[in-house]
């Protein structure tokens, strides 16, 4: 497809009786009792993410989760925030994504390299690799649809996801290719824009990064980057009203300042992100 649509929603916050019920399931951590005996469990690996051009062989680890049906299924990789913890991202996204029936591999970026976290410094220019790390993972798994992985990024994973797709060296460094991404509450200000996938991103509107996002999907420049409008696979845009930075995350349902960030869980942009990430994995890649 040529050129850039985009589609920036403001979803209402109305919610009927199904919606309610919808949220009773949702807002949980651990997905509800109808699905829980479709939830495979966990599993704890490391995997080479040795890769032609990358600076140096590194061993990654991560929380894989598989269907137990026979087959090849869609795949996700999932990016953690600036402080890490892909267990809890697993436990989380990971465990959700998993009862939708797909495969699902958290990968822990800082552990192997001995970080805690970089919400207060610059990411290691190797993380970027860290999506076709396991990506390469994946295609050589036999339970693994190769034309169907999407990676799925919180924060400073997000912005590495959608850097994954972005038209450039990353993307035409690799034969496998990701077939989609999100991105939640990303940092858009060094991005073009111009996406070899579909993608989309998922902002709060009182997230200070959410111009800069906005400033991308429509094509222009900021200080660090020159857009050129047009071009490009369609950059779809969600805004959600009154919502900051971790909406999505339970623990920061009493707000919190941290690294110049407001962090504050809104249980409306939550179902509503839910609900946008289930339609959109669906269009892109389905479930069976």
């Amino acid at each position: 497809m040529k050129g850039r649509l985009v589609s920036v929603i403001r979803p209402s916050r109305l919610l009927g009786i199904a919606g309610l019920l919808f949220s009773a399931c949702v807002c949980n951590p651990v997905p509800c009792a109808a699905d829980q005996t479709s939830v495979p469990p966990a599993k704890e690996i490391q995997f080479e993410g040795d890769l032609p051009y990358t600076p140096k062989p590194l061993t990654l680890r991560g929380y894989l989760r598989r269907p137990d049906a026979a087959g090849r299924h869609p795949a996700i990789v999932l990016l953690h925030s600036c402080n890490g913890n892909a267990e809890r991202l697993d436990q989380s996204w990971g465990q959700r994504l998993a009862s939708w029936g797909y495969v699902t591999l958290a990968v822990d970026s800082f552990g192997p390299r001995g970080i805690a976290n970089v919400c207060d410094q610059r990411s290691p220019p190797d993380l970027a690799f860290d999506p076709y790390r396991a990506l390469t993972f994946l295609v050589r798994q036999p339970f693994v649809d190769a034309r169907r992985i999407v990676v799925v990024g919180i924060s400073t994973g997000g912005t590495i996801a959608l850097q994954s797709l972005e038209r450039g060296a990353y993307e035409q460094m690799y034969q496998n290719k990701f077939r989609a991404a999100v991105a939640f509450y990303p940092v858009c200000s060094l991005l073009t824009g111009v996406m070899t996938a579909p993608s989309l991103i998922l902002m709060g509107e009182l997230d200070k990064f959410a111009q800069g996002c906005r400033d991308m999907v429509d094509g222009r420049s900021s200080d660090y980057v020159s857009r050129t409008a047009g071009g490009g696979i369609p950059v779809r845009l969600v805004v959600y009203p009154d919502a900051h930075r971790g909406f999505d995350v339970a623990r920061f349902k009493t707000p919190v300042e941290s690294s110049g960030y407001h962090l504050e869980y809104n249980q409306a942009a939550t179902e509503q992100s839910i609900e946008a990430l289930r339609e959109f994995l669906q269009t892109t890649v389905g479930t069976r």
